[in-house]
């Protein structure tokens, strides 16, 4: 029963109500004055807590102070952020066709091609008198071999030189070809036979990408002639060309040799790839 009192009483102080006045100190003349209870007292106070505290969301989430709170990224970190991920994705893809360049390096010269040659493009005939740009598919897309046209008088052979696409394209070196290209015995190349000391030339123009004294071929000397054609010359008695260095079409790059444990006698090896597939340079130059 005591009870019950209590709680009727509690709750009629809730609603009684009181007045507030707000009054002069020195005269004591009354300014201002309303009525309220404590129901009215506690929803003004809850709206404006709810008032201030949105307030301060507002400030802190749509400005700078955001900074400030932990766990909280800062925009320039997350551009950062955004940035070094779309960059590392660019190295990653770099890095995949570097490593797709070194590795058509290294087939050049452990002359690998089993994977990657089509069958019919290493059986196909070698003779000049057969060759016949009409045969190629064009899909190839081939730079060297498109260059050919039926009209046998729009190229002089006997110049050591051909025309391809605006460039000089010139013969290594003159001999006697000793070996020729063979895919069935793996031979990708030609040797041509050669004094030792002959100068050996860049049959275009392009970038040293390797230059080093191999145990079995000698000197090697490797050029980029862009376009996805790269020369090859082994066996070479002195290297004139460092990597990293550019080459005109007929510079003079090494002198022949009769080096390496693979030499058998003073000769270039020389080799021509494009689009990482060996190409028979025979029908291509005259080496007479």
């Amino acid at each position: 029963m005591k009870n019950k009192k209590e709680d009727k009483g509690f709750l009629k102080s809730l609603i009684n109500d009181y007045k507030i006045v707000i009054s002069s100190e020195d005269t004591f003349e009354e300014k201002l004055s309303f009525k309220a209870n404590k129901i009215n007292a506690f929803i003004i106070m809850l709206v404006y807590s709810i008032i201030l505290i949105s307030f301060t969301i507002s400030i802190v989430f749509f400005t700078q102070l955001r900074e400030l709170v932990p766990g909280y990224s800062s925009s320039d970190l997350l551009n950062r952020a955004i940035y070094l991920t779309e960059k590392t994705d660019s190295l990653e893809q770099q890095i995949a066709l570097n490593n797709k360049f070194y590795q058509s390096i290294e087939d050049v010269l452990s002359g690998k091609t089993e994977d990657f040659v089509p069958k019919e493009v290493l059986e196909a005939d070698t003779n000049y008198n057969n060759f016949d740009i009409k045969t190629i598919n064009p899909n190839i897309q081939d730079s060297i071999l498109r260059s050919y046209v039926d009209n046998e008088d729009k190229f002089n052979l006997t110049k050591n030189e051909l025309v391809i696409e605006n460039k000089m394209f010139f013969t290594p070196i003159m001999g006697e070809i000793t070996q020729g290209f063979n895919s069935k015995d793996n031979h990708y190349a030609l040797d041509i036979s050669a004094d030792i000391g002959t100068p050996v030339k860049s049959i275009l123009e392009g970038k040293i990408i390797f230059s080093e004294w191999s145990v079995d071929t000698g000197y090697v000397i490797i050029i980029d002639h862009g376009q996805d054609i790269i020369s090859v010359y082994k066996h070479n008695s002195k290297a004139l060309k460092k990597q990293n260095d550019f080459v005109q079409a007929g510079e003079v790059i090494a002198y022949s040799g009769n080096q390496g444990n693979l030499s058998t006698g003073p000769h270039l090896h020389f080799e021509l790839w494009k689009n990482g597939t060996p190409i028979n340079p025979q029908p291509l130059l005259n080496f007479n």
